[in-house]
């Protein structure tokens, strides 16, 4: 093998793959990334086993080949070089780099030791803009699971309902649902979160359309020359729908900044009772009042007015509200609750695409 690629393609190419490569593994030439030619293009590509990242830049290739070498090291050095041209030239399993007076040589192993990467034949294929889907996912992958005791729990789930596709997410504390677009298939797509985090990585600076290919067993998201395929979580996702109250004794009508506010200060006072907070509101005085106690330091009550309909309070755990708070969009917000002991719901009123429930504690 022999190529030339500029520094900045080389060092973009490595710093969308070199994260899933992990030298923790069992498997050591999972720490390596993948450089092959493919036709006029280097790819290149590391994956863990449960997600495989492939990125494709231009090249002048003189002679293909294809070698594996590892990926912190790589991406450290490809990083510190100069930006300019530089000449790739693989003899037997050393990679030889050169560029302006730096000439440095890395040892790899073979190709044939990695990994198979996942290809999806005859598949089901949708379009979505990389904005849309980057702002539905920062909505929803904060209230997915990290329990890999409850694995379907651990994903976010994209899937079709009344001709809309939905995204979902929810670690049974709380839950978030964001639609995204209309939709014709009929799909349900369990993806484990740490894809979904990969993919929000890669489509942060990307404009344009993404592709999504997906068959039983795995999906594949296209974006520009990035390609992510992840293994997708067998298991069916719960009821998640029957949680979402329908109706509502109390709800605020208040305006997010205001709220944000005083449930940040709030939360200082929490720290040392689990983030434990209490909401009350009072459609005499239009007001929601912030409780929270810390007992050896002191206590505190926030309070801002808004529109108020019905009374009573209710126990959230304050960081499960600031994360909600933070993805939300608009100006106002209304917070809905039936009673103590009954989820909680967070709404934008004029943007009826998302919403996030928190299950109360116990006060």
């Amino acid at each position: 093998m022999k190529i030339q690629v500029t520094q900045e393609n080389l060092n973009k190419a490595l710093g969308s793959v070199a994260r899933v490569a992990s030298s923790r593994n069992t498997l050591p030439i999972l720490a390596n990334v993948l450089i092959k030619t493919v036709g006029t293009r280097l790819s290149i590509s590391a994956t863990n086993l449960d997600i495989a990242v492939t990125h494709y830049i231009g090249s002048k290739v003189t002679s293909e080949g294809s070698i594996t070498i590892p990926a912190r090291l790589v991406q450290d050095f490809v990083s510190s070089l100069p930006s300019g041209i530089i000449e790739l030239k693989l003899d037997e399993y050393k990679l030889h780099f050169s560029t302006g007076t730096y000439r440095s040589t890395i040892n790899g192993i073979s190709s044939e030791e990695f990994p198979v990467l996942p290809d999806i034949k005859d598949g089901k294929e949708w379009t979505i803009d990389s904005g849309l889907l980057k702002k539905k996912l920062q909505q929803v992958i904060i209230a997915a699971s990290n329990d890999d005791t409850r694995p379907v729990l651990t994903g976010v789930y994209f899937h079709s309902s009344e001709g809309k596709l939905k995204i979902v997410a929810t670690d049974s504390y709380r839950l978030a649902e964001a639609v995204v677009m209309d939709t014709k298939h009929d799909m349900n797509l369990l993806v484990p979160i740490n894809a979904t985090q990969e993919l929000l990585r890669i489509v942060s600076d990307f404009e344009g359309e993404v592709r999504v290919t997906y068959d039983d067993q795995q999906v594949l998201f296209s974006v520009g020359d990035v390609e992510l395929v992840a293994r997708l979580i067998e298991g069916k996702y719960p009821n998640y729908e029957s949680l979402i109250p329908k109706k509502f004794d109390t709800s605020a009508k208040l305006l997010k900044s205001e709220l944000l506010n005083i449930t940040k200060v709030s939360s200082l006072f929490a720290r040392e009772n689990a983030g434990s907070i209490t909401l009350e509101v009072d459609d005499h005085d239009q007001t929601l009042n912030i409780h929270s106690i810390a007992s050896q330091l002191g206590e505190n009550i926030a309070s801002t007015k808004g529109e108020i309909k019905g009374e009573g309070s209710i126990t959230l755990n304050s960081r499960y509200l600031l994360d909600a708070l933070h993805v939300m969009t608009g100006e106002d917000i209304v917070f809905s609750f039936n009673g103590k002991l009954e989820p909680s719901m967070l709404s934008n009123p004029k943007d009826k695409d998302y919403i996030h429930v928190i299950m109360p504690l116990k006060s």
